[in-house]
């Protein structure tokens, strides 16, 4: 049986809530840059599962 390498969301996960943290220091709003890091890295994620199920 022929095994397929998957790809790897966390890591997108990973830098979007860094990214997500220094924008919201940058802002003066850390808590609201983490949680926006979140929730566009779980999109991204979501998004390379998809693409990666389908392949």
């Amino acid at each position: 049986m022929e095994q397929r390498n998957s790809l790897a969301g966390g890591f997108l996960l990973m830098v979007a809530i860094v990214a997500g943290f220094a924008w919201g220091v940058a802002t003066g709003q850390p808590m609201l840059g983490v949680l926006a890091g979140t929730g566009l890295g779980v999109a991204a994620a979501v998004l390379l599962w998809l693409f990666d199920r389908r392949r």
